[in-house]
């Protein structure tokens, strides 16, 4: 017996995608972003994060292993040209350069390839917002 198209089907994956601020604040024991990493440990979310992003959040006063114990819980996908050259596109689109949105982009790349209910955690909502398309949340930290 097969089930019709619609019956029993699972909501859409929650994602949440961190900024630097985000994950530092995860780094450093923020009960809410502890809260969004448990989700992600017991699959009722993703957190994902980009590469950049986990070597911009660096603290040096924080220990090698809380470091792992968070990033155990997140997805850091890989980038390469592609990326690059779609984060390029965007910060031409949205009139921004420089370093100060390089990474905002790249994480709006990862960002945009996520399926499902994507939100982006940030303190930097006016920059990310002009750099994801409108279906994904962008939330203040």
């Amino acid at each position: 017996m097969s089930k019709r198209s619609g019956e029993h089907r699972q909501p859409p994956l929650r994602i949440f995608v961190l900024d630097c601020q985000a994950l530092s604040l995860a780094v450093r024991g923020d009960r809410k972003m502890i809260a969004w990493l448990d989700l992600a440990a017991r699959g009722q979310a993703d957190v994902v994060t980009s590469p950049m992003t986990v070597v911009e959040a660096h603290d040096g006063r924080i220990t090698d292993q809380r470091w792992d114990w968070v990033l155990a819980r997140l997805n850091v996908p890989n980038i390469g040209k592609d990326e690059a050259r779609q984060a390029r596109r965007l910060l031409a689109d949205a009139k921004l350069h420089g370093h100060k949105y390089a990474i905002d982009a790249v994480l709006a790349v990862i960002a945009g390839r996520q399926k499902g209910q994507v939100t982006v955690l940030t303190s930097d909502v006016d920059d990310l917002e002009k750099l994801v398309p409108d279906t994904i949340v962008v939330k203040k930290v």
